[in-house]
């Protein structure tokens, strides 16, 4: 039984699935004309598939290491081992950091899915950020494991 889970939702699976829509509706009016429409429904397979990785945020206890994972189509995932641990801080993410998952020189890996505040933890000398709605129960639980 974890001792910590909690699911973020965002709506940036909805504004995919409004882009899949758009681009169903560009490939239905040119569909006289194969390259677009197969295109435009590529594109929009693409949004749905998007649309299904990072549609929540969940980040788990699961026993010797904290789980962060992408859904409900869990594609997307990491685990930090609570031993490598070895700082954690409340902060707030950049407009520049943005949503989803990547590495910026500097501020290190950011796992996000919507909104600014988030989790810092030192990893010996990598950043890792994890975006939360939650960072006071998420930071209270991570100075348990680590001490």
């Amino acid at each position: 039984m974890p001792q910590y889970e909690h699911t973020q939702e965002g709506p940036v699976h909805l504004i995919l699935y409004g882009l899949a829509a758009i681009f169903v509706g560009i490939a239905w009016y040119s569909s006289g004309r194969s390259m677009p429409y197969v295109g435009m429904l590529a594109l929009a397979g693409l949004m749905i598939f998007l649309a299904l990785c990072f549609q929540r945020l969940t980040v788990r206890d699961e026993g010797e290491w904290l789980a962060i994972r992408y859904g409900p189509l869990p594609l997307f995932w990491r685990r930090i081992p609570y031993a490598s641990i070895t700082a954690a801080e409340a902060a707030r993410s950049d407009w520049l950091d943005g949503g989803g998952i990547h590495y910026i020189p500097g501020r290190g890996l950011i796992y996000n899915l919507w909104g600014r505040d988030c989790v810092k933890l030192q990893l010996g000398n990598k950043k890792v950020r994890i975006g939360t709605n939650d960072v006071e129960g998420l930071l209270r639980f991570i100075k348990t494991r680590v001490g």
